[in-house]
């Protein structure tokens, strides 16, 4: 993506508190972000929650992480604009910490 970069997200609701748990490797192969948030996955709250923890994670404001797919599913697609090298620097720091 021109200007951004997209993440793969496997999101947890209710997990008991906002954060972001590391890599995991799904079955097919892909890496993904695994995240947890309090809210609960009833009308697009755990969403939400899900863009500002992103957002916070990669020094953007809200406003620049969208959701692209997977609004009902575990694994969603986010895209993060601003610079492609700063964000994902931001992102390593953040999984990798883990």
């Amino acid at each position: 993506m021109a200007g951004g970069v997209a993440l793969s997200v496997r999101l947890t609701p209710k997990g008991g508190r906002d954060c972001i748990d590391g890599i995991e490797l799904l079955a097919d192969g892909r890496s993904v972000l695994k995240a947890r948030v309090c809210a609960a996955p009833s009308e697009g709250e755990a969403n939400a929650a899900l863009l500002r923890l992103i957002a916070k994670a990669a020094g953007v404001p809200a406003r620049d992480v969208m959701l692209t797919a997977g609004a009902t599913a575990r694994v969603k697609r986010l895209a993060i604009s601003g610079d492609p090298p700063a964000l994902i620097a931001a992102l390593e720091k953040i999984a990798l910490a883990r």
